[in-house]
């Protein structure tokens, strides 16, 4: 079987390229693309994530509507920091902004009291058993970088983890999964999140 074409779709953010060798650490083939129409023709979609969210929203929205259909159609996502937060209904960041609504929730700054961004390593508890997550160990760490996060609940919340308040930091239902932390900067677990993304979920249909 040929390894699948991995769209990740530059709408303006930053560590397209770091992500770029995860996914060909994790057996695809990455594409970096600004046209969403080229990117939906390929086996798969990574939403990239170091930016603001409503810029980040501006450049979808005219492609809003296909964009959702092909995810409907079972094309697979995975939405990493800022791409994560992209899927819920809405965001305070930079004034309220709706968002692609694929999970109900809003995202909201981290309290009061602890430094913001939220950068460095921090364990994660799994909640749920998903493809996404086989191989991980609960409580292993991962790399964060972030001010806001999603405040939702629900069967699509996967892990959480603790920084001043507990936060879903992995969400997934069908093909669609987002993660709160970088996996492209997280070492040999969130090479395994890249693997499992492409190998069990992409590839396996």
């Amino acid at each position: 079987m040929k390894p699948p074409k991995v769209a990740i779709l530059d709408y303006g953010v930053g560590n397209l390229l770091s992500i770029k060798m995860g996914i060909q650490r994790g057996g695809g083939i990455p594409h970096i693309t600004r046209d969403l129409k080229e990117a939906l023709t390929l086996d798969a979609l990574i939403l990239p994530g170091v930016g603001a969210f409503k810029p980040a929203m501006s450049f979808l929205q005219p492609y809003k509507d296909k964009l959702l259909e092909a995810l409907d159609e079972g094309k697979p996502l995975l939405g990493i920091c800022l791409g994560m937060q992209l899927l819920f209904s809405e965001s305070l960041e930079g004034g309220l902004t709706p968002g692609l609504n694929i999970f109900k929730g809003r995202i909201v700054p981290l309290p009061e009291g602890v430094k913001k961004p939220h950068m460095g390593w921090n364990s994660v508890k799994i909640l749920r058993e998903n493809p996404l997550l086989q191989g991980i160990p609960d409580g292993e760490y991962f790399y964060f970088v972030h001010s806001y996060y999603p405040e939702t609940s629900g069967s699509h919340v996967l892990a959480s983890t603790s920084y001043g308040v507990d936060f879903p930091c992995v969400v997934g239902e069908g093909k669609i999964f987002g993660t709160q932390f970088h996996p492209e900067k997280s070492g040999p677990q969130g090479l395994r999140i890249l693997k499992n993304f492409i190998g069990r979920i992409v590839d396996e249909g």
